[in-house]
């Protein structure tokens, strides 16, 4: 590999041409008519604009990437995390072309992106798996649906088997909800993701989200680097993350992490994937979710706690080299959290805030990373994902992460647009969070309380 196409935006591109720089290999940077001025545009070797501001017409189109990757003479194609960084049929593309994929096969792609299919693999591969039904059910099969909520018992989770996100998902407390739930699930896993079929599971009330990043190589070889938690959610989807999770023991920490590898090697997954779980702190069980497909926005958490580079890992992997080994201990810190600062504004329900942005500045330590691709000047687009940078902060300790957190969060500076700081800010202050004991509803159940 000389020259990878990064076929993303934002921050996540940025992250991977300077992985690519480092790597000795030039980057393309792709972009829409929205996104001219963009860093990643001007930081990469070479950019190529691909179209509209849709993403449909842009970032999401198939063959304008190829086309972009032919002009360029790229030889690989790194897809970042969403767009088409899951679509098995992109990766197919990429192969047809001649094209290295960084990322894996498509034949895993497809086989954890059907959820129901993921669940069986798992299984079968010793680890825990969410009690519900054993196929999925189309809108057409709600009696036969019926009988199997029946027997799963309520409450329960309708979960679309083709997507995630929290899309196509609905949480039944009673018989007399569930056809109106199956119905607006079906519809909503239907225009998400072409395909309405549903399956059911156990919901478990009082859970946590664990999820452990893992690496395999075309040589045989697989490591996990760690779990990191997720638990703190609104609607599915992950406001923060941390590493490690304050609410596992050591003996609970290996046999996630073991189930996750077990899962890796079993299915003789290749580059980077993340294994996803639901944990019960009362019962101390971990179940399966799923399996994440590519590089997570996360990722930067597990950076910082291991001293590896994953983008660099993934790359390399790519190449057909052997996993490397992680940096030096100096590397490493003991705990880091995730801060995902979002153009929304938590006090009106987190609606997006696109717009100008005329102030932006926050304070450096060495305990700080942000990855980010904004600065003075820069207008947020409203078509695309509102994430504009990741604050990541790090600490001997979880407390001491948290008041260098609050210390950082107070005096980031963002005029312009709202942004979810304020509400992490409130978030640091609740006793339930400080003391690792939330939940994945906590923030759906408490977020009233917190703007009265």
């Amino acid at each position: 590999m000389k020259r990878v196409l990064i076929a993303n935006r934002g921050e996540i591109a940025l992250r991977i041409v300077r992985a690519c720089r480092r790597a000795g290999m030039e980057s393309v940077a792709v972009y829409s008519e929205a996104d001219p001025y963009c860093p990643h545009v001007w930081a990469a070797d070479k950019s190529v604009c691909i179209g509209p501001a849709r993403s449909a017409e842009s970032y999401l189109n198939v063959n304008r990437i190829l086309s972009a990757a032919h002009l360029s003479g790229a030889d690989a194609i790194h897809p970042g995390y969403g767009f088409l960084a899951e679509n098995a049929d992109f990766a197919r593309a990429c192969r047809k072309a001649g094209l290295t994929f960084v990322g894996p096969d498509p034949e895993h792609i497809d086989c954890m992106g059907d959820k129901i299919q993921a669940r069986a693999v798992a299984a079968s591969n010793g680890v825990s798996v969410v009690p519900g039904s054993e196929r999925g059910y189309c809108g057409s099969e709600l009696t036969e649906a019926l009988e199997v909520a029946k027997s799963v018992g309520f409450p329960l989770l309708l979960k679309a088997s083709a997507g995630g996100g929290g899309r196509g998902m609905r949480v039944v407390s009673s018989l007399d909800e569930f056809d109106q739930c199956f119905s607006q699930a079906t519809q909503e896993a239907e225009g998400a993701f072409g395909n309405g079929t549903l399956y059911l599971e156990r919901y478990i009330s009082a859970a946590r989200h664990i999820e452990v990043q893992v690496f395999g190589d075309s040589h045989h070889n697989y490591r996990h680097y760690g779990e990191r938690d997720c638990t703190v959610q609104r609607r599915h989807q992950k406001l923060m993350e941390e590493s490690p999770s304050p609410a596992l023991s050591d003996a609970q920490r290996e046999k996630v992490c073991d189930m996750a590898l077990s899962l890796t090697s079993g299915i003789g997954y290749v580059n980077a994937g993340t294994v996803e779980f639901l944990f019960e702190p009362a019962s101390g069980e971990f179940f399966f979710i799923e399996m994440n497909t590519r590089i997570q926005v996360e990722h930067p958490v597990t950076e910082m706690v291991t001293g590896m580079d994953l983008v660099a890992q993934q790359l390399h992997v790519a190449n057909g080299e052997s996993l490397m080994s992680p940096l030096s201990t100096s590397a490493r810190w003991p705990h880091a959290m995730e801060w995902r600062i979002n153009a929304e504004d938590p006090s009106r329900d987190f609606i997006p805030s696109p717009g100008r942005i005329h102030g932006w500045d926050y304070r450096k330590a060495q305990y700080l990373r942000f990855d980010s691709h904004v600065y003075p000047g820069y207008t947020v687009p409203p078509y695309y994902d509102s994430l504009l940078g990741k604050l990541i902060v790090a600490g001997a300790s979880r407390e001491e992460v948290l008041t260098r957190s609050r210390q950082i969060l107070e005096r980031f500076l963002v005029n312009g647009i709202k942004t979810t700081i304020p509400f992490y800010l409130r978030l640091i202050d609740e006793t339930d969070f400080t003391n690792g004991e939330i939940h994945t509803r906590w923030v759906d159940d408490n977020l009233g309380r917190l703007y009265e």
